[in-house]
């Protein structure tokens, strides 16, 4: 018989969150609860959704406002300004809702944040100037604490026989909400230039952006009534003292073994070597994807492929798609066969020839056009994305075997959540910056910003090294964790 056990439904709180196989024996794995990781992938999507669907649109949004006063050369700056906001104030605040759900419960909180991401999103298209962009993006980050407590919850619905399984789906959500946001972002803007007809209403040329907008914000208010309604919450309420009953001694040590461990017991060794690991591989990536928008956006002489919204929506939801198809099926095979700390490594070193890929496209556009050939690499330089995006499935797992049991979870992923959000508002402004002084002081012909990135990423891979083969094993295996 299976003896294996959702975490939330083990008694003992102390107990780690992996267990070894009782014998040496390979247990059959545990049925996942499919209903709660289905409620669990529409909070997962709205994020994404809501965070990705203004980058095709958002370039153009800051040359039609006249932010820049009319110098494409500086719309980097800004993009990279409003793309960072969001996780500069979901830094300060990530690591409170995470502790927060360990105490209130995760459903709460959950229900917070996908709340947040609506309202921000009304707020961002119907804003006309620079800061109320910024301040709708600000509000979005300080409400929101969703990514480290879904991946607690995760956590607590999945066991040592079925954890890869569970988290092979975060990055298949994310995945899915890169394809529809982009699309939606790139699609529907503008609805007044592409269907006159329909969208007549002056409303609709004051606020191009709105539709796409106002789409993203209904999907996370539909999330927000499913959440409400089936999910279950998986923090143990804590037990109220038995008043007919006179020992204290008894009841205080029952409201101990039930209160989240303070934090200093939380920052062991190895929650802090796969935080740390979590943090770096945020920062390359979110440059990455900030850059991304930008160069196919930029015009073909200025260094990027002069692309508009709606082609650009298309690429990056392309992207999605093939993803969120490739970690569904492969994912957990590929984490049986070479382990968490291979292919995250591996997805490290594919940073190197996707930024090598930006100069390529461009100097093969200003010598032919837009060939198929500019095509073909748009398609390789996703394939390799594709690549670098199972590392985010493998670090999950380092971190959720990293805490030291349920009760820890709450605050291990809110601390790493913290460091990836502190880097992701590194991130984007400045590769962007960078991508913007390159075009201006014409570093390299304009192509600076990317052996910069290069060489920034490199020192950020040998983090990696300090890993375990596979998931950290349960207290007390090893020596040194404290």
């Amino acid at each position: 018989m299976n003896s294996s056990k959702p975490i939330h439904e083990v008694v003992d709180e102390t107990c780690p969150l992996l267990h070894e196989a009782e014998g040496g024996k390979t247990r059959k794995p545990t049925p996942l609860p499919k209903g709660q990781i289905a409620i669990l992938m529409l909070l997962a999507l709205a994020e994404p959704i809501t965070s990705l669907s203004i980058f095709p649109f958002i370039n153009q949004l800051i040359v039609e406002l006249d932010i820049t006063g009319g110098d494409s050369r500086k719309v980097g700056y800004y993009a990279g300004m409003i793309e960072s906001i969001f996780f500069a104030m979901e830094a300060l605040f990530v690591f409170q809702w995470s502790r927060l759900s360990d105490h209130i419960g995760r459903k709460p909180v959950l229900l917070v944040g996908v709340g947040g991401l609506c309202l921000s999103m009304i707020c961002f298209g119907l804003s006309k100037t620079f800061w109320g962009l910024v301040i709708s993006r600000s509000l979005v980050g300080l409400l929101n604490g969703n990514t480290g407590v879904m991946k607690s919850m995760m956590g607590e619905i999945t066991d040592e026989t079925n954890i890869a399984q569970g988290f092979a789906f975060m990055p298949v959500a994310w995945s899915l909400g890169a394809a529809v946001g982009p699309m939606m972002g790139g699609q529907l803007s503008r609805p007044h230039d592409r269907w006159p007809g329909v969208f007549s209403h002056p409303f609709w040329i004051k606020f191009p952006y709105f539709l796409p907008c106002g789409a993203s914000a209904a999907f996370s208010a539909f999330t927000f009534i499913v959440t409400t309604l089936f999910l279950k919450e998986t923090v143990r309420k804590r037990t109220r003292p038995d008043p007919t009953t006179c020992d204290e001694a008894a009841d205080q040590k029952q409201d101990s073994e039930d209160a989240p461990p303070p934090l200093r017991k939380v920052l062991t060794r190895r929650v802090l070597i796969s935080i740390a690991n979590y943090g770096a591989l945020a920062l390359i990536e979110v440059a990455f994807i900030a850059v991304l928008p930008l160069y196919l956006s930029t015009p073909i002489p200025l260094g990027g492929l002069g692309l508009d919204p709606p082609a650009i929506g298309l690429i990056i939801g392309t992207f999605g798609i093939l993803n969120g198809g490739f970690q569904a099926l492969f994912f957990a095979t590929l984490i049986d066969r070479w382990g968490p700390k291979r292919l995250f490594q591996q997805g490290l070193l594919t940073f190197i020839p996707l930024f090598l890929l930006f100069p390529a496209m461009n100097l093969y556009a200003k010598a032919y056009g837009l060939t198929p050939v500019v095509w073909g690499l748009i398609f390789l330089q996703q394939l390799l994305l594709i690549m670098m995006d199972l590392a985010f499935g493998a670090i999950f797992i380092f971190i959720t075997s990293s805490a030291a049991n349920s009760r820890s979870l709450g605050a291990t992923n809110g601390i790493a959540q913290l460091i990836a959000s502190v880097t992701r508002a590194v991130g984007p402004v400045a590769s962007t910056s960078l991508f913007a002084v390159s075009l201006e002081q014409n570093w390299l012909g304009g192509y600076g910003v990317y052996p910069l990135l290069i060489v920034i990423s490199l020192p950020l891979c040998l983090v990696s090294t300090l890993l375990p083969a596979n998931a950290w094993p349960k207290e007390g295996d090893r020596p040194g964790d404290e």
